[in-house]
């Protein structure tokens, strides 16, 4: 019994060491998850329990909301308008990823090779991405303006005078203009990480493919495609998940008009709390605009389990 008790103390000295860090780091992580509950985690939970009440305006500053159950999501889900932005949110998000995702790798391409001025440019470019939206979304107002816009004064610079109008103005353009405001904001993000990607591609691939007779364009279809499919697809997801809820640009450019052309699904969210006041309504359309990124990262989530289970 005696010669047991010292192998038991030094099984579970480790053990209760372990045990012990465990509690130092919840500890550690508390204030943070306290701060998560707080601006996260109530809001959401308040916004689900609106989104079953009846929570209009008198309700609010009456304090007393009746129990609707799921009346609120029938309704916004019969209402045409909900369907007009959906529409308007699906064209908005996949206009503006396959055009930043693809001006954003071919720039990556560009910056991966070294030539002078590079890191100039490439900080230069980082800009956009910098600015706070609602900036970036008054710049593209003006450039987009009939009389002063820069665009406009190109086309007559160069004598196409009949195609310069006021481009967010014309319901056909609007929303064309602000897929445009927000491409801009996207490339330089989407670029960082594919630049990232490509540099952890060993070059001695490329080096024995030209060896063995491959031209630029094989090499890129062949080798850099392929090992860049993981990366891609995780700054397609992550432009999903911030494009389809855009609103600060959107609202800024155009504030969802003229005629709704550019009522995308966040402003459709934003008028029903507070320009109508159902906030009831409201909360039920906010977090079917959650439906989407929620699908994509549970897909993402599952997509990289596999893959650790596989390796």
């Amino acid at each position: 019994m005696s010669g047991g008790r010292p192998g038991l103390r030094r099984r579970t000295a480790p053990a209760s060491l372990a045990r012990r860090r465990a509690r130092t780091g919840y500890l550690l992580s508390l204030p943070g998850l306290v701060f998560l509950a707080l601006v996260l985690a109530y809001p959401l939970l308040y916004n689900v329990w609106t989104s079953v009440h009846d929570v209009r305006l008198r309700e609010l500053l009456g304090g007393s909301s009746p129990f609707v159950g799921l009346d609120n999501y029938r309704t916004t889900v019969a209402d045409p308008d909900f369907w007009h932005a959906v529409r308007l949110s699906l064209v908005f998000t996949v206009g503006s990823l396959l055009l930043q995702f693809t001006i954003g790798f071919a720039l990556a391409l560009l910056f991966a090779r070294p030539f002078p001025l590079n890191g100039l440019l490439r900080s230069l470019l980082l800009v956009a991405w910098l600015l706070p939206p609602v900036v970036s979304g008054t710049l593209f107002r003006w450039m987009l303006d009939q009389d002063a816009g820069a665009y406009n004064a190109l086309l007559r610079l160069v004598g196409l005078d009949a195609l310069a109008h006021d481009w967010l103005i014309d319901p056909g353009t609007a929303l064309a203009g602000v897929i445009l405001a927000n491409v801009w904001v996207g490339v330089p993000f989407n670029m960082l990480l594919l630049l990232v990607g490509l540099h952890t591609i060993d070059p001695e691939l490329h080096e024995a493919a030209a060896l063995d007779g491959a031209n630029a364009w094989q090499r890129l279809r062949w080798i850099t495609v392929p090992l860049m499919r993981s990366v891609s697809v995780t700054v397609l997801l992550l432009g999903l998940v911030y494009t389809f809820k855009v609103f600060d640009i959107v609202f800024v450019m155009t504030g969802g008009g003229p005629v709704d052309a550019t009522s995308v699904l966040s402003v459709y969210v934003y008028e029903v709390f507070f320009r109508f006041f159902r906030f009831g309504e409201g909360a039920a359309a906010g977090l079917l605009l959650l439906l989407v990124p929620l699908l994509a990262g549970g897909w993402y989530v599952r997509r990289l389990r596999g893959e650790g289970e596989a390796a």
